[in-house]
């Protein structure tokens, strides 16, 4: 097979190109090794290009509306929006890549080019999860204190915490991804993933990789299953305030605005969910599969929902679609 020879030429550059006596190994390259004796895998990788270009439209016409009605600059907007940004920029940091590698027979990565495509898809990823947490605070302000709401979350005051997650997130996994580069690589370049899976590559070491295990649980940790735990624990207390509100209508209202968070939420965090709980038994093909697409489907889904659950997001559509055809009706003179 053609994915066997690479394979093995990429081995045999490497030991080429280090000393026997050599005792510490940095690699020219890694191997990707994706998928393994699935026929007709490349139809699998077709789809993740149209699941791309889905994703690009959907969430630059989220931006595009967002951006043009003001009626939607609010501080859940701007969260919206950037989970749009979050969610366009991990596809593209991750797609086009696999499409390259696997579509077009092109495992090989260099070694600083892999790290950095570690950084950018752990990185938005993570953000989206965190994006989903800011989502979560704003709904529990806005249900839990409602007459305080317009005094705790101004637009100031969500780009603040929106910078503060971005610059916490980025520090995290420059640190991360650093802690790679301390690592020897003298047995295999390969990496058991679909990308350059920060878990699977430094397990790949010859010397001690305990502060990459240690960093990995933490980044996991803290930036993925705890704001999951927190996104539980605030809708927690928006049952509680709901159950408050005597008529059955204002509950419902209430609890309407949260449904396209919920639905995002469970889209996003149960196959990711699935992925970790059941890493050690999972086929490493049923994990790619799972990873890859819990990677890929949320961030397209994402704004069909948003436009199709969002009565805010439909009237602004409406609006913009009428200013439009107002101002490209012809003129009588």
């Amino acid at each position: 097979r053609k994915t066997t020879r690479g394979n093995k030429s990429a081995m045999n550059s490497l030991n080429s190109a280090v000393s026997p006596n050599a005792t510490f190994v940095r690699p020219l390259f890694f191997y990707i090794n994706g998928f393994s004796n699935i026929p007709h895998v490349k139809y699998y990788y077709i789809f993740l290009c149209c699941v791309y270009a889905v994703t690009v439209l959907g969430n630059v016409f989220i931006m595009f509306i967002i951006y043009n009605e003001q009626s939607l600059h609010t501080p859940k907007y701007i969260a919206v929006f950037n989970l749009a940004t979050v969610d366009m920029c991990g596809s593209t940091a991750l797609i086009p890549k696999l499409i390259d590698s696997f579509l077009f027979d092109s495992q090989l990565i260099a070694y600083e080019a892999c790290l950095a495509n570690m950084f950018f898809v752990h990185f938005f990823t993570f953000m989206q999860s965190l994006t989903l947490l800011v989502l979560a605070y704003d709904r529990f302000v806005a249900i839990c204190f409602p007459l305080q709401y317009h005094v705790i979350m101004t637009n100031t005051v969500m780009i603040v915490i929106l910078a503060i997650v971005w610059i916490c997130t980025a520090g995290l996994l420059i640190i991360a991804v650093s802690l790679i580069t301390r690592l020897s690589f003298c047995a295999s370049i390969v990496i058991n993933s679909y990308f350059c899976d920060h878990g699977p590559t430094y397990r790949l070491a010859c010397n001690d990789n305990s502060p990459s295990d240690v960093i990995a649980k933490l980044c996991i940790t803290i930036l993925l299953f705890g704001p999951l735990v927190l996104i539980l624990l605030s809708y927690l207390c928006i049952i509680f305030a709901l159950l408050k509100i005597a008529s059955r209508e204002g509950r419902l209202k209430a609890m309407k605005t949260c449904t396209s968070h919920l639905i995002l939420v469970a889209v996003f965090y149960l196959p990711i969910s699935v992925t970790y709980i059941y890493f050690k038994t999972i086929h490493p093909n049923d994990r790619i599969i799972n990873t890859s697409l819990s990677s890929t489907i949320p961030p397209m889904l994402n704004p069909i929902i948003y436009t199709l659950k969002t009565e805010e997001i439909m009237e602004a559509i409406k609006k913009l679609y009428k200013r439009n055809k107002i101002s490209s009706a012809p003129v009588n003179p």
